[in-house]
């Protein structure tokens, strides 16, 4: 990986690490690296010039799904579908627009989002990454500027390549059946199946997976041969963990630190969303670790 010439990403590099942030492309992540092996997978399995054609997504003011228009605190507030193809808006807008570059080195980079705008959403957001020889963290810090309180959520959307040999290890209390349509098909989380158990290193089912895990205890593992990178994954404030993989035949798999389930907006008591009135700000930090 070398965009070093490239002028819509930033390189960072330390030691044999290096990350490309895409301004232009709501912030993201266009590729990580370790020794020239990928620790993340960038736009392997998916269209050119889609949105998720990164490496990693963020995800503001909301990550996943919302079913239908929402209340909160008497208010009912419609959001309108903001994908092709996609029925329900999904992730918010922050991976749509371009952000501002306030300031890096040769291995950090502070952006900035000044105006996000989505149904009643306001709200600025910024993010930080940092790069070490044996670790990418970043932290994600939204700032409301909407004109009432409302349910704010956030997360991390990033795409780890998929072999035969990767296994992925971590531990949740409960997890979130799924209709037909990608929504919760429970008004609350149900014990984890035993064949969805990854409390130890464990195979990706060969079919369809996006599953969303409550309780999880902000650590992961993913497990690689010698074509990708061994990762640790670190999300402490983040207690839902959204796996997703279509197929065995597709060359990633996505393990998303988010704050909330998928159509919390429209759950009990709408859980994992913090009501941010104007001027109040929540933040999150995912760091990525590896060896060597």
């Amino acid at each position: 990986m070398d965009r070093s010439d490239d002028p819509m990403t930033l390189t960072l590099r330390a030691g044999r690490a290096e990350a490309e942030v895409a301004p232009e492309r709501g912030a993201g992540l266009a590729g990580l690296e370790v020794g020239g092996r990928p620790a993340l997978s960038a736009r392997a399995g998916r269209p050119e010039g889609s949105p998720f054609a990164l490496a990693m997504n963020l995800l503001l003011p909301f990550s996943n799904r919302i079913s239908r228009p929402f209340a909160h605190e008497g208010r009912v507030h419609a959001l309108s579908p903001n994908l092709a193809g996609e029925p329900f808006p999904i992730h918010g807008d922050a991976f749509q627009r371009p952000w501002e570059v306030l300031s890096r080195t040769d291995r950090s980079a502070r952006l900035r989002l000044p105006e996000g705008r989505f149904g009643p959403y306001r709200y600025e957001a910024e993010v930080t990454y940092g790069l070490t020889p044996g670790s990418l963290a970043a932290t994600l810090e939204v700032t409301s500027r909407s004109a009432c309180p409302l349910p704010f959520g956030l997360g991390f959307h990033p795409w780890f390549p998929r072999t035969p040999a990767t296994r992925v290890r971590f531990s949740a209390t409960g997890c979130w059946p799924q209709d037909d349509r990608h929504l919760p098909a429970t008004t609350g989380p149900v014990p984890v199946p035993p064949d969805r158990d990854f409390g130890v290193p464990m195979a990706l089912p060969p079919g369809w997976m996006n599953l969303g895990f409550s309780g999880w205890d902000g650590e992961a593992e993913i497990r690689q041969d010698d074509t990708a990178v061994s990762l640790r994954v670190s999300a402490p404030s983040l207690s839902t963990l959204i796996l997703y993989s279509p197929s065995a035949e597709a060359p990633f798999l996505c393990l998303e630190p988010v704050s909330h389930p998928v159509d919390a907006h429209n759950l009990p008591g709408q859980p994992g969303l913090v009501r941010l009135a104007p001027g109040e700000s929540r933040s999150a930090t995912m760091t990525l670790r590896w060896d060597g």
